[in-house]
């Protein structure tokens, strides 16, 4: 690389879509601290964690302990190390890159992946949100959609709607999160549109105090109407004792962290486990008795790759998830309550306070957000 020649940068989008098309991209992390978490989306054996500061002292070394057979992802906090080591390295051989933004971004990085419409819409689109394993929903009719699920940063749901010329008429939170700050009431603020939430979520679990925020209350059998079509409430309890699905008529429900391809949510995040249990088990037995077999489930959330379609969209029938997702093959609920009993343990401590955010019991500045609203998220049993 001739030293006057334009630094190559990424954004945590165009990695995501470079390797997701069979790119052999590697990821070079020079953080000293990976604890918060990685950019997981390249296999093992293309991921290394090398600090900044013993790169530059390796000079042409480096090729001994990290390869240069192809393009390289330079990846630091926030953007700025990384420019700098990405640099260095084209100068001896490599094709390397700096990612945009850091890790700060790609917490924040969001994939649109187009859904078929249900019945009676004609826009249905799952966000991807990586670093979280969060999936997110833009569903629309005749030019008027509804929001589900949004992070904290729900830019790319806004430019979605826009480029298919759709009014966003409601936001919704399948239940009040604890994994990540929902971008719900402060989209239902900016657009002076309604914001859903069930009023069991509307209490902080721990002590009972009550939310302040405003919101419309999503209980059972109450319709969100939107164009030709409408989102129908279905209370499922269990995970939070608020958590609804979002369905479609019979033919699409939005489960939030209710059900999961492989699993289903954890019953013990608010502190409540064998009282909440209970709960899971007969939002269960409804979901057996009311659901079709072909209606298509969309969760909130996937642990792995393995919870993905051939197009990488999260979610499948009704009939297919029942096959393979262990908890759902219970037949009583004594042998339910004893397997989940097994599964349930600690939560992360920040899970409560993000709790809080999003009923808007604290605030906080955006630097702290961002640092609560980083990792995987642990909302289901297994």
């Amino acid at each position: 690389m001739n030293p006057t020649t334009p630094l190559s940068e990424l954004s945590s989008e165009e990695l995501v879509q470079r390797v997701e098309s069979g790119e052999p991209l590697r990821v070079l992390d020079i953080r000293g601290n990976v604890a918060s978490g990685r950019v997981d989306i390249v296999p093992e054996e293309r991921y290394a964690n090398i600090r900044g500061s013993e790169i530059m002292g390796m000079g042409d070394r480096i090729q001994q302990a990290f390869p240069a057979d192809g393009p390289v992802a330079v990846v630091c906090e926030r953007g700025n190390s990384s420019k700098q080591i990405a640099a260095y390295l084209n100068l001896r051989g490599y094709n390397a890159s700096s990612l945009r933004g850091g890790m700060a971004s790609w917490g924040m990085a969001v994939i649109a992946r187009p859904l078929p419409p249900p019945p009676g819409c004609d826009l249905f689109v799952q966000f991807d949100r990586i670093a979280k394993g969060a999936t997110g929903y833009l569903i629309a009719s005749k030019g008027k959609g509804v929001i589900v699920d949004p992070p904290r940063k729900a830019q790319p749901y806004l430019e979605a709607a826009k480029d298919h010329g759709v009014t966003i008429v409601a936001v919704a939170d399948t239940h009040a999160h604890a994994d990540y700050l929902s971008g719900g009431p402060s989209l239902s603020h900016a657009l002076q549109i309604p914001y859903y939430l069930h009023p069991g979520d509307a209490i902080l679990p721990y002590d009972g105090t009550p939310a302040r925020l405003e919101y419309q209350a999503a209980d059972d059998g109450v319709e969100i109407p939107f164009g030709g079509a409408a989102l129908r409430v279905m209370h499922t309890p269990g995970h939070t004792l608020g958590s609804v699905c979002f369905l479609v008529g019979d033919a699409v429900s939005m489960t939030g962290d209710f059900i999961f391809v492989n699993s289903i949510g954890r019953p013990d995040l608010g502190g409540k486990a064998e009282e909440w249990t209970k709960d899971l088990w007969k939002s269960l037995e409804r979901a057996r008795r009311e659901w079709k077999g072909e209606m298509m489930l969309y969760p909130a959330h996937y642990a792995s790759d393995t919870e993905r379609e051939a197009d990488r969209s999260v979610g499948r029938s009704f009939a297919a998830i029942q096959e393979k997702n262990q908890p759902l093959h219970f037949k009583d609920e004594a042998s339910f309550t004893a397997w989940v009993m097994q599964k349930v343990g600690g939560s992360p401590e920040v899970y409560k306070r993000i709790k809080a955010v999003n009923l808007g019991l604290i605030d906080v500045w955006d630097e702290e957000a961002q640092e609560m609203d980083c990792g995987r998220n642990e909302c289901a049993l297994g």
